[in-house]
């Protein structure tokens, strides 16, 4: 890898060499032409709705996940009109059934004026309460959310007049019900922050940088939080000079940055101070990353916004991947003439080298899409990646599907591509602006992840939640080129007692545990070796309260999953 740092003090004799290096090569817009492109304006007033009008929203359950809208109205209904993208999430470390989306809200899709809106869970997404936006009336954009250590939210948005750009940083102490005035925090746009949740010195410090092109302090794009966001630092310049990107800290309180590089892929900046309070933030690194791609906008799939922003994870789990750096991005490929693949590298010393990259979705064809491409990595070093694809429709098609996979080995190998999601046009419903915002959102835990995006399922822009367990979605067909073992339940929704048959082709180890929709076993129904043939047993349900549950047979290698509701 290359240290930018050294990269710039030798550009003039480098840009000499440029154009030798871009000879046969379909070489993109220069970094900083890219960098310019995309940007927040408020060009049109703020429309009041109009007349309110409902109607049901869309929800999908299934073995291992399931999908709910989030900006709903009182009854849970869809309401028709209006429009939302570009959502963040935050969930509460200490209580998962609290949770907090952040989207882009149009009030009404006769004007692109849009709000800070927002949307709160009690009960682990499966419903969900619109409040309506922090600030009426005030434009607002590029929503960030993240949480801290005692699960108090914050909210970061970009407000945008006559070209000068700024942020503020609004707290919630109650789950998402209420906001505070919010603290003024420099920031341009596509800001990004993230909150220390380590036990070190820079425990609750709250990070935020931005493209330094539309910054309130140009040329400086970073600022910091030593005071639990009650005020934020001068800000200051960013070594690589990374636009539209994310952040993430290390096991140690070590901060890193991702976004696009001077030339093509990503660059990497790493700093081991900005932890330190009161101390200045000093950059040790700032390494250019081979991803065999880079990041573009006005593709088809999002005229006017971008493919997605660049990904970083840190791993700050025990596990043998601990303070692993992972970078992804769903991009434009430069070895072939692929217009968006989800690529994917690793570095294994802190973010000094990086892997060669990887391409995570397995279709052949390269017309395809796959885009907004996300990552998280939970608590036990498992690596969620979402991205939207359009393999699934006609060739050149741009209607879209959420895929899914990932790795448990520390991105070395990677789960199936999984289709979770029904088809949809993303160039319905645009309120006035052609695209579906800029990025989507993720948080994983141990036990599965929560993801925040936005599709056209309601032939308008909304706002969702999905939540995935990996163990179940994740899996191959447990029937493909084998015997297979079978499961059955009935009847099925049950009152009182469900009638739940398994059979197995041969003898063999088997395990049969009750499930909820988080992917926890709520009940070991049968452990141990069994004969080959059926096998029968009841589940007396007077102890369960109602709801969705999954029964999972695990035989040998193969896992089986049957959905199962417990109704009054």
């Amino acid at each position: 890898m290359t240290n930018l740092i050294t990269i710039r003090n030798g550009l003039a004799g480098l840009f000499l060499l440029l154009p030798c290096l871009m000879i046969g090569q379909n070489r993109p817009l220069p970094a900083i032409d890219r960098a310019r492109t995309h940007h927040e304006i408020p060009d049109q007033p703020y429309l009041a709705p109009g007349v309110k009008k409902s109607a049901p929203s869309h929800r999908n359950d299934e073995p291992g996940f399931f999908t709910t809208q989030v900006n709903v109205d009182a009854n849970g209904n869809n309401i028709e009109g209006d429009a939302a993208n570009e959502p963040s999430i935050a969930v509460d470390p200490n209580n998962p059934d609290r949770m907090v989306i952040g989207w882009r809200q149009f009030d009404n899709v006769g004007s692109n004026f849009r709000q800070a809106g927002y949307g709160y869970s009690t009960d682990g997404g499966l419903s969900w309460t619109f409040p309506g936006v922090i600030e009426p009336g005030i434009f607002r954009s590029d929503p960030v959310l993240d949480f801290d250590k005692e699960g108090n939210f914050y909210y970061n948005s970009l407000n945008s007049d006559n070209g000068v750009y700024t942020c503020k940083v609004f707290k919630s102490i109650d789950g998402g019900a209420t906001w505070d005035a919010g603290t003024p925090a420099y920031g341009g746009d596509k800001q990004w922050m993230v909150i220390d949740r380590t036990n070190g010195p820079g425990s609750d410090n709250i990070y935020s940088f931005w493209t330094k092109y539309y910054s309130s302090c140009n040329p400086g794009a970073f600022t910091r939080s030593a005071n639990n966001g009650s005020s934020f630092e001068p800000c200051i310049e960013v070594d690589g000079e990374p636009y539209w990107g994310t952040m993430d800290f290390g096991p140690d309180g070590e901060l890193y940055i991702v976004g696009g590089g001077i030339w093509d892929g990503f660059v990497v900046v790493k700093s081991s101070t900005a932890q330190i309070p009161g101390g200045n933030v000093g950059w040790d690194l700032a390494n250019q990353v081979d991803m065999d791609g880079y990041m573009t906008g006005q593709a088809s799939v999002n005229p006017v916004g971008i493919m997605g922003q660049a990904n970083i994870c840190v791993d700050r789990s025990n596990g043998p991947g601990r303070g692993n750096v992972y970078v992804l991005g769903s991009l434009a490929r430069l070895s072939n003439t692929d217009p968006g693949d989800v690529m994917f590298a690793r570095s294994t010393d802190g973010g000094m080298t990086f892997s060669p990259p990887v391409r995570l979705n397995n279709d052949a064809s390269m017309v395809n899409y796959q885009w907004f491409g996300t990552m998280a990595v939970a608590p036990n070093g498992r690596i969620d990646v979402i991205w939207l694809d359009t393999r699934d429709d006609l060739p050149g098609s741009l209607y879209s599907n959420l895929y899914y996979c990932y790795s448990d080995d520390q991105g070395t190998s990677w789960s199936i591509n999984k289709r979770l999601s029904d088809t949809f046009n993303p160039l319905t419903g645009f309120p006035q602006q052609d695209k579906m915002g800029d990025y989507f959102d993720m948080v994983s835990d141990d036990i599965g992840a929560h993801l925040a995006w936005a599709n056209t399922l309601n032939e308008e822009q909304d706002v969702y939640y999905t939540h995935i367990i990996p163990q179940i979605v994740g899996v191959e067909d447990p029937g493909a080129g084998k015997e297979s073992a079978d499961l059955s339940v009935r009847p099925n929704p049950f009152r009182e007692t469900a009638l739940i048959q398994f059979s197995l082709p041969s003898k063999g180890n088997v395990r049969l545990e009750l499930c909820n929709i988080y992917g926890s076993v709520v009940k070991t129904l049968v452990s141990g070796e069994k004969s080959a043939g059926i096998h029968t047993l009841s589940l007396r349900g007077e102890n369960l309260p109602t709801g969705c549950y999954f029964c999972r047979l695990t035989y040998g290698e193969q896992s089986t999953v049957q959905k199962l509701v417990k109704v009054n």
